[in-house]
């Protein structure tokens, strides 16, 4: 689908509580999209927090902004104008915000990226949440499963009063407005709950084939730090554990991924002509400056994945996970990819699950680095095939195998040491990595009692190609050790 601009302002306009009280057809259609009324509470999330800043500071704000509708993106550029006193038909607006949308432009949103990171963190939160919970279409909690200490307030709670409003058992940070709101407002928001000291963060994920009207939800809160119980006393930390750096992880990361992400945004903005006619090498440079923050993003996410694997006493949960569901998972998150360069990724259907004892969140992880690693190295047209197997030895195992190059014995010695860049040439383009995804895989795998080895071109000599394999602990084993 070929996108059409039109050069439209879209205007509208906020009062002090962040509510849009006044738009024109094209606001007014996609504030609709996103779930919201007119008047009523901002839906479109990316605007509403341009709307927050400039009310708060009181500035002017003006920059490019994407929005996602449920069905299409809309690029553009807003500018946003604190309003002191604005009068309408019917009341005066107080301390709110007019909007100026320029350069509009709606199209189908790009499969590429936003499916592969809207299914890489719904996997990793439903990994990672320790309390879910299945509601009705209108947000009322049915069911609720906790796995933390700290929410046995909330588990009573809804079992003294069962089937209320699920955002009546806790409290929702930033959210003044008559719940329910839709739920594309309340996903991603600050949860405080009753007898927990840990900030939370819940996740409404719709369940049904439609979005727009789902026939229920599935309820993930988040923690965003461990329980303090989990975590070693400071004396024992002072006394029997090394000293350990989390500089990275807990403090520059969370610094800099924001205006890192503002630079790709702005580049490609800038790339894709969004803001005015441009000479096509200027374009050309703003695609380059996107492609090293996206670099630079990616190398600050493996470096705090280092910190967190070097770290003493360093574990992972232990859960049941189903290596072929997984793999298809690793295999849909990168297909966009793949098929960009005429590559096709097929996994091998099982005829009953194959479970392993590790976690889930982990081996997707590790599973998303061979599968991208497979389709970089691999030449146009071919094909990378992912198996799932057990053994004898109460392991199940999956396989990644390419037809490029191969590994020979020399680079295999040292194609898992930290920052190794040069075990193989990249068919598909620079290898721009941080040499550190093999290692931190090898180390998740060494963490989940497991293994990851790769296969040399003589060990290997049936298939061309690379063939890596991590191996990991049946669950059906670890049932049976004494």
């Amino acid at each position: 689908m070929n996108r059409q601009q039109s050069i439209v302002a879209a205007y509208g306009l906020t009062d002090e509580h962040d509510r849009l009280v006044k738009a024109d057809e094209l606001l007014a259609e996609l504030q609709e999209a996103c779930g919201g009324r007119l008047p009523g509470a901002l839906a479109v999330p990316e605007l509403r927090d341009l709307v927050r800043q400039c009310r708060e500071r009181g500035l002017r704000i003006a920059r490019e902004f994407s929005a996602f509708d449920g069905q299409d993106k809309v690029d553009g550029f807003v500018r946003v104008n604190p309003v002191l006193d604005a009068n309408m038909d019917d009341h005066s607006v107080l301390g709110g915000c007019e909007i100026i949308i320029e350069n509009w432009l709606n199209g189908a949103v790009d499969e590429g990226h936003s499916r592969a990171s809207v299914d890489w963190l719904d996997a990793a939160d439903k990994a990672s949440a320790e309390i879910t919970a299945r509601l009705d279409a209108w947000q009322n909690l049915q069911v609720i499963t906790t796995l933390s200490s700290d929410a046995q307030m909330l588990s009573k709670a809804v079992e003294d009063q069962p089937g209320k409003l699920w955002s009546e058992y806790l409290e929702l940070e930033g959210i003044t407005h008559e719940q329910p709101l839709h739920w594309r407002l309340l996903d991603g928001t600050k949860a405080v709950i009753p007898g927990s000291n840990r900030t939370w963060r819940a996740r409404l994920l719709p369940v049904g084939p439609s979005a727009s009207a789902p026939r229920g939800f599935e309820l993930l809160l988040i923690a965003n730090e461990p329980l303090a119980s989990d975590m070693p006393k400071d004396d024992e930390t002072e006394s029997d554990a090394p000293e350990h750096s989390r500089l990275v992880g807990s403090a520059l990361t969370p610094v800099l991924r924001q205006p890192i992400a503002r630079i790709v945004a702005n580049a490609e903005t800038i790339h894709s002509r969004l803001a005015g006619p441009l000479r096509a090498e200027y374009s050309e440079y703003a695609a380059n400056i996107a492609a090293a923050g996206q670099h630079l993003a990616g190398m600050l996410d493996d470096l705090a994945d280092l910190e967190v694997v070097e770290a003493p006493g360093f574990e992972t949960a232990k859960e049941r996970v189903d290596l072929a569901d997984v793999a298809q998972r690793a295999a849909g998150i990168l297909g966009v990819r793949a098929q960009a360069r005429g590559i096709s990724v097929k996994v091998d259907k099982l005829a009953s699950p194959l479970y392993a004892h590790a976690e889930f969140r982990r081996v997707l992880q590790i599973l998303i680095n061979l599968v991208g690693n497979a389709i970089a190295y691999s030449p146009e047209r071919s094909q990378v095939t992912v198996r799932v197997d057990e053994d004898a030895h109460g392991q199940v195992s999956v396989t990644v195998r390419d037809q490029g190059p191969g590994v020979t014995p020399e680079q295999a010695d040292k194609i898992f040491d930290k920052f190794e860049r040069l075990g193989r040439d990249s068919d598909g383009g620079n290898d721009t990595g941080s040499g550190l995804g093999l290692f931190i895989s090898r180390k998740l795998a060494l963490a989940m009692d497991g293994d990851l080895e790769v296969l040399t071109q003589d060990e290997n000599a049936d298939h061309i190609g690379a063939q890596f394999r991590l191996s990991l602990p049946a669950l059906e084993s670890v049932q049976a050790a004494p």
